[in-house]
């Protein structure tokens, strides 16, 4: 198992790619920090699944959005498990809106979440690694949409094509200390921040169209992706962002 003795925190791992991650990292090996906004049945079932495959695990609630939440978040699970070697930064939202409408509170919404938080969270991170003077992987979810235009979807275009350049510029900051950063961008994934498109046959099909390979993304085919970066085979790499899209970015157009 490529992480047995390491110690990973996934944000937004109650569902989704986030849950996705944190089972394949425990199937590699890894004991799991489980963070969500709520400490409910869903973190509660990915918990006794880590379990489940002999690893050692925890749920951490917060809002990622709050720089004090972020802070705690990477505190207490050092407390609770003694180290964190890996953080992936997972957690995201995105509201649909035209840009002439968008409010400041829905756009501080997804920006403090996508970015600030992942800044913040981030930082904690690095300076827990600083003090215990070991090397880590700092793993982000973005999106094909930190190069693909999005249209009515602005402010989440915003957060991660900073994210982008935020994981552009650690690679650089972080490399003396052994901190590797990357980003997987996910195209169409199964999952319940795309329950609209899942349930409107059109859509799906125009967005099928546009897709080489004709299906949607698995969480599982992303969690693969993730687990290699998260272990050794991904030791020389930093700052780039591998897609996971099926070829959607390389062959998409607008309708």
């Amino acid at each position: 198992m490529r992480l047995e003795g390491k110690v990973a925190l996934v944000t937004g791992s109650a569902q989704g790619i986030g849950r996705a991650i944190a089972l394949r990292l425990a199937a590699e090996g890894a004991d799991i920090i489980i963070d969500d906004r709520a400490d409910d049945s869903r973190a509660e079932e990915v918990l006794a699944k880590v379990k489940e495959s002999g690893r050692r695990g925890c749920v951490i609630a917060g809002d990622l959005g709050n720089i004090a939440d972020d802070r705690r978040m990477i505190a207490e699970g050092v407390r609770q498990m003694g180290k964190i070697d890996i953080l992936v930064n997972n957690a995201g939202v995105e509201k649909n809106a035209s840009f002439w409408d968008v409010t400041e509170a829905d756009y501080d919404f997804v920006l403090d979440i996508n970015l600030k938080g992942t800044f913040f969270a981030t930082q904690s991170f690095v300076n827990h690694l600083r003090e215990t003077k070991r090397p880590g992987k700092i793993i982000n979810l973005s999106s094909v949409h930190e190069e693909l235009p999005f249209p009515h979807f602005t402010s989440y275009c915003a957060s991660k094509g900073g994210l982008k350049m935020m994981t552009r510029n650690l690679a650089i900051e972080l490399a003396p200390l052994g901190i590797t950063i990357n980003n997987i961008a996910p195209g169409a994934i199964e999952t319940p921040i795309n329950a609209k498109l899942l349930n409107s046959p059109d859509l799906l099909a125009a967005l099928l169209g546009n897709i080489p390979m004709k299906r949607l993304g698995k969480p599982e085919d992303v969690a693969g992706i993730a687990a290699f970066l998260a272990s050794s085979d991904s030791d020389y790499m930093t700052g780039t962002t591998l897609f996971v899209d099926g070829g959607l970015l390389w062959n998409y157009s607008e309708q």
